[in-house]
């Protein structure tokens, strides 16, 4: 008889969960609550023009093609991508300017062009990075912190040697400060604790590592956008037969005698050998196993940050303009107090802006430009959301007109938001987090629940609230890692 596998969530690393489990030889079900896949990882239309409504930053185009080779079929006739020249552009208050170029030596020059910022600190700070992806991603990204043989393993032989250099004891922005020359250099860098929803005043220099996946591996953009990743490997998972059930939310994982059994639904009773949650895992464990024992230590650690995103379809084409754009607040220090400690959007919060019509110019119309426009926000924990959402729209709006010298109100032709009630509401993500638990501790990374139940069998968990954590490509190797372990 042929074995069974249920998902729950069709998210990013639900579906690669899927292809996983039926390239194994399993009968796969998926149950989505929403009436689409991708979980946060979609897109939204208004008019004429189109938007990714969720992650915007595409790294570790490998994860993907490896779900295609695994099961035999071509990554060109599913999803194209390219890489870019440029990661992303920077904009500062004093009007000083910088282009993320994808080469190393432009870059370098670049810094120490604009920013007087020496060669050598950017190339030095580089080859660290570099070297935290070399020595920690085996063992932090593509394994299981929660198995004896991780720990034991090559990967981690090869840096018990180095434990000293990997920056756990001082924070990202204390490594940074000492790197660097420039303020603007070192906030810069301070950016990428954003990556996965973290203070770089709290958070280790160990995530110092995540600049290496920019700089040193490279950014990509998917023909068609980001809703591509989605949607090619939604196609790639019916190809493996695998069945989804949309607008059909899983009411609770069933368990028998310390072994999960399968999952109740409107529809009823659905029986299977081994089930996987792609949920949130406060949600799984509060809402579809309440009476079971509680990881509640795991539950109550803070959540990382969240967002505003203004979807905005903008009636003018601004040159200076990048897929990926920066407008840095005046005082990054601040900005991060108020999220992570007063619960609130700084009044010069930093401001992010992805445009995919400057890749993909069917996603607005002519002469005008699709933006995502996204500021850092804190979780949600009971906040007067309309208030601070409608101070924020003018404190954006005031920032980017003054920035790049052009009203920008009377451009808005359509507009709509995301704010962490409705990232919460569409996504089951507790909080309205993005990313799960925060990084705000050198034991973060420990502190994730793990890729399977310790009391019960045959349950397995994957997507950005669990190791490895948030992001397209730890979600992928979160789903990887489930694979693994179930060996």
């Amino acid at each position: 008889m042929s074995k069974t596998a249920i998902v729950v969530g069709s998210g990013i690393a639900g579906l690669a969960s899927a292809i996983r489990l039926a390239k194994r030889g399993y009968i796969v079900s998926v149950f989505e609550a929403n009436v689409y896949p991708g979980g946060k990882l979609t897109e939204i239309k208004l008019g004429d023009y189109r938007f990714d409504a969720g992650p915007s930053l595409f790294t570790l185009p490998e994860n993907i093609e490896e779900l295609f080779e695994l099961t035999g079929f071509k990554t060109s006739d599913f999803f194209k991508y390219k890489k870019l020249d440029t990661t992303c552009k920077y904009f500062w208050e004093d009007g000083t300017q910088l282009t993320g170029w994808a080469n190393e030596d432009q870059l370098v020059e670049e810094f120490e062009d604009k920013l007087s910022e020496p060669g050598k600190n950017i190339k030095k700070a580089l080859e660290n990075s570099n070297f935290l992806y070399d020595y920690l991603s085996p063992i932090f990204m593509h394994k299981s912190l929660h198995q004896k043989s991780t720990w034991f393993g090559n990967g981690a032989m090869k840096a018990y040697s180095k434990l000293s250099k990997f920056g756990f004891n001082q924070t990202m922005h204390e490594a940074n400060r000492k790197q660097f020359e420039n303020e603007k250099t070192v906030q810069l860098f301070n950016r990428y604790a954003t990556y996965n929803g973290s203070n770089p005043y709290e958070t280790p220099a160990t995530l110092n590592i995540i600049p290496h996946l920019e700089f040193g591996i490279g950014a990509y953009f998917p023909e068609g956008g980001m809703h591509q990743i989605t949607m090619s490997l939604y196609k790639l998972a019916m190809k493996m037969n695998v069945k989804f059930y949309f607008n059909t939310p899983v009411k609770k994982i069933v368990v028998y005698k310390g072994k999960a059994k399968g999952v109740d639904t409107q529809m009823g009773f659905h029986k299977s050998d081994i089930v996987v949650s792609n949920m949130d895992v406060v949600g799984t464990y509060q809402k579809l196993l309440s009476s079971e024992k509680q990881p509640k230590k795991l539950l109550k650690q803070p959540k990382s940050s969240s967002a505003i995103i203004f979807y905005w379809g903008i009636k003018k084409e601004f040159k200076e303009l990048d897929l990926h754009n920066i407008f840095f607040s005046e005082d990054y220090k601040t900005e991060f107090d108020h999220i992570f400690n007063k619960k609130s959007v700084y009044h010069d919060p930093t401001v992010y802006l992805n445009i995919t019509s400057t890749q993909n110019p069917g996603d607005a119309p002519e002469d005008s430009m699709n933006w995502f426009t996204m500021v850092n926000a804190p979780n949600n924990t009971g906040q007067s959301w309309d208030d601070i959402i409608g101070e924020t729209r003018k404190n954006i709006i005031s920032k980017l007109s003054r920035m790049l010298g052009t009203d920008i109100e009377p451009l808005i032709e359509v507009e709509d938001i995301l704010d962490p009630r409705t990232i919460e509401l569409r996504t089951s993500s507790s909080t309205g987090a993005l990313y799960g638990n925060s990084s705000n501790n050198k034991y973060a990374a420990f502190l994730r629940h793990a890729n399977f139940s310790k009391n019960i069998g045959g349950l397995y968990f994957c997507g950005g609230s669990v190791h490895p954590g948030g992001g397209i490509p730890l979600c992928l190797l979160s789903a990887k890692i489930v694979d693994e372990v179930m060996n």
